[in-house]
């Protein structure tokens, strides 16, 4: 398992090489996705781990959002793609395990495609309730272990390379982690036997 030092390290090598290296994917799987969820948001939007900026666009215009990651490198990225927006976008250096903001502090909280990378996930899903209001909203949309056979068993087979490259565990099980770190499930949509996940919910009561 890698460190968060690790990780950024990853990111800071391939920051302006991802968009390129994933466009097919985006393109194919993610893009309708993002768009679909997003629609969710309203009010102020914490999105952890930003990453690039690709959901900045798919927000609406009334909401005010803050972008969360531990990569400066991603961020100098994501900064690029807000010139389109209207209102400003605060970006911010941050860890999604102890995240620098009030309790209560959100109306929404996103997360896409990135618990496969966080070293402690169930912490991060904790500190996503801890700044979301309690009638807030967390939205997520990750990719796990599918439950195909021969789909499955490629993601096994090829987690450990997929972490070298670029940190992400792509074999996880995200509805179990967001399952046991409390977050009150209000939908779920999957995809290719779990691969692909959107997950509405609300802050847990113990939270």
């Amino acid at each position: 398992m890698y460190t968060n030092e690790e990780i950024r390290y990853k990111y800071m090598k391939y920051a302006k090489l991802i968009d390129q290296y994933e466009k097919l994917p985006e393109q194919l799987f993610f893009r309708k996705r993002r768009q679909r969820l997003l629609q969710h948001a309203s009010g102020d939007v914490l999105e952890v781990a930003v990453g690039t900026g690709r959901n900045l666009s798919y927000y609406s215009q009334g909401c005010t959002i803050t972008g969360l990651d531990y990569s400066p490198e991603m961020l100098n990225e994501a900064m690029q793609k807000t010139d389109a927006r209207h209102q400003p976008i605060r970006l911010i250096q941050g860890n999604a395990e102890s995240l620098p903001f009030e309790p209560n502090a959100f109306d929404t909280v996103v997360s896409t495609l990135a618990t496969c990378t966080f070293p402690n996930p169930i912490q991060a899903l904790k500190e996503m309730q801890r700044v979301c209001k309690p009638d807030g909203r967390i939205l997520l949309f990750e990719h796990g272990r599918s439950r195909w056979p021969i789909l499955g068993r490629i993601q096994d087979n090829r987690a450990e390379r997929n972490a070298d490259i670029v940190g992400c565990y792509w074999n996880r099980l995200p509805l179990k982690l967001v399952q046991a770190s409390g977050i009150q499930i209000q939908s779920v949509k999957s995809s290719y036997g779990d691969f692909l996940v959107e997950i509405i919910g609300q802050p847990g009561r113990s939270v």
